[in-house]
């Protein structure tokens, strides 16, 4: 989030070029990235400190639910009230590709953290709660087959019916324990003891046929090879 369009254009290059980031908005001012964060659409902002309405430190104290947080900032004095926010880095304009490397590469270790811890405590459980049609429905695990975005929403494929929910499927992944579910492409996550077949670029679950990232099927192939899941 930056309101100054060449600033913004750099972030926007620099994103492009690490694979493991996706630029899910560009917002010029708090007031716009509101609704995003409320719908957890983004783990990780890159957040300007003066900004027009609202300065983005007064923004991150306003979040009942604070992503990670990257300031990019041609004030090098906010740097001490920064960290008090608990915010992953500090950068200062111009920022360097490599030090926007650094930073990225941080919050990238901080979520994967973050994601053990609340996928442990999954795991306590073998099932979670999820809204569906104004209703809360009690969804188990082993249940499902895999999991599809549909925009702001995802469908549930279960054994014998598909339910839809007000979710994304970043949200989604966040609560599925990672040694039952695995994120396969940008659109899909299967359940890894349901895959039946994994052929070239596709996975097959059921009578299914998914896509399967290039850059994701190594990792694919590791889980299934380690047996991470047995059936």
């Amino acid at each position: 989030m930056d309101d100054e369009p060449f600033a913004q254009k750099g972030l926007e290059e620099y994103i492009k070029e690490v694979d493991f980031l996706e630029l899910v908005a560009v917002c010029d001012n708090a007031m716009q990235a509101y609704p995003l964060l409320h719908r957890n659409m983004a783990d990780l902002i890159l957040l300007d400190i003066e900004m027009p309405e609202l300065s983005g430190i007064d923004f991150i104290k306003s979040l009942k639910k604070m992503p990670a947080v990257i300031f990019t900032t041609a004030y090098p004095e906010y740097a001490l009230q920064s960290y008090d926010l608990d915010v992953i880095d500090y950068l200062v304009k111009p920022i360097s590709f490599q030090r926007f490397l650094k930073a990225v590469n941080k919050a990238k270790h901080f979520l994967a953290d973050k994601l053990k811890d609340s996928s442990q405590a999954a795991e306590e459980s073998n099932y979670f709660f999820l809204k569906v049609n104004h209703q809360v429905e009690k969804v188990l695990y082993k249940d499902i087959l895999f999991v599809e975005a549909l925009q702001n929403y995802v469908a549930i494929y279960l054994a014998g019916k598909k339910i839809i929910s007000y979710i994304t499927i970043s949200g989604m992944e966040k609560k599925l324990p990672p040694n039952l579910f695995m994120r396969i492409h940008k659109s899909y996550i299967a359940a890894l003891h349901k895959i039946e077949m994994i052929a070239g670029n596709k996975v097959i679950i059921s009578t299914h046929e998914l896509p399967l990232s290039r850059n994701l099927k190594d990792k694919l192939m590791h889980a299934v090879e380690e047996k991470i899941v047995k059936r």
